[in-house]
């Protein structure tokens, strides 16, 4: 168990100001922790709270790619609580269009934020955690971490790398006595697939016309995701305090269904190769 028992729980949770993540702040505070809370205006984080405790809110106005500055809102986070017991590594935002289409800078962009700036919090936060033998990661990914669809290459590409190093960092903490989870949520009712949350590509090539519906599509999803932000983010809460989630846990049962189905596909392509792939062994071995 990552919880502390004589003390409020302490979580640094990045990509605050909206969707999930505003609503893990307000339930973490609603249950007594105390949040350090990374976004990109805390004006705006404040505003979208209301009315909250603000002796246990630490908001932090940061750019995760900025190692040195997540270093520091680190430090700063335990010079005010004490700890960090958990951390809660949501920050990202979607992308639609084809691998063609997507250039450099946007590529750049997108890995900086989801993978490099995990890495950043990681590096910050583990050796307090691994000097305190306690402590909970917990990285949200997405179902597009486990599957993929045409248009969301760029995406499924930058999550696909956080699943791979949420697998190898549970197995490399875990005797430090810190638990790593990453979730993987479905469509969820949230600004994710507004414009404001939703990368498109600056210039389109000839020929992809069904991405172009599905991004017209996806535009218009807004208000109709199956997904609820606010059962989202007290099952991320119950992944923490319960300690007996699996390591890949998914939510949504849209979520639940696709990782069903790609597990399926998977096994069968793994089984159709099988022949082909006993011949690369060196004879005799």
């Amino acid at each position: 168990m990552s919880f502390p028992t004589t003390r409020p729980a302490t979580w640094f949770v990045t990509g605050t100001s909206r969707g999930i993540g505003l609503e893990l702040v307000r339930q973490l505070l609603d249950r007594g922790d105390n949040v350090a809370a990374t976004t990109r205006s805390a004006e705006r984080l404040g505003a979208a709270l209301g009315p909250v405790d603000r002796q246990r809110l630490l908001p932090l106005e940061l750019d995760l790619t900025d190692e040195a500055a997540v270093a520091s809102a680190v430090r700063a986070t335990t010079d005010r609580f004490g700890a960090v017991d958990v951390v809660v590594n949501n920050a990202g935002y979607g992308f639609l269009g084809a691998v063609e289409e997507a250039g450099d800078a946007e590529v750049r962009k997108m890995f900086e934020v989801q993978v490099f700036g995990v890495w950043n919090v990681l590096r910050a936060a583990i050796p307090g955690m691994r000097a305190a033998r306690s402590g909970h990661i917990i990285n949200v990914s997405s179902i597009l971490g486990l599957t993929a669809f045409p248009g969301w290459g760029l995406y499924c590409s930058a999550k696909y790398a956080l699943e791979g190093l949420s697998d190898a960092l549970a197995a490399e903490v875990a005797e430090f006595g810190i638990k790593v989870n990453v979730v993987e949520p479905g469509y969820t009712r949230t600004d994710f697939l507004r414009t404001s949350s939703l990368g498109l590509p600056a210039s389109t090539a000839d020929g992809y016309g069904a991405i172009r519906e599905m991004t017209e599509a996806h535009l218009a999803m807004p208000g109709s995701q199956l997904g609820d932000p606010v059962k989202a983010a007290a099952a991320i809460i119950e992944v923490a305090v319960g300690g007996a989630a699996p390591l890949h846990q998914v939510l949504g049962s849209d979520s639940y269904a696709l990782a069903k189905a790609r597990v399926e596909a998977l096994a069968g392509d793994i089984e159709a190769g099988r022949e082909l792939a006993f011949t690369t062994d060196i004879a005799g071995s």
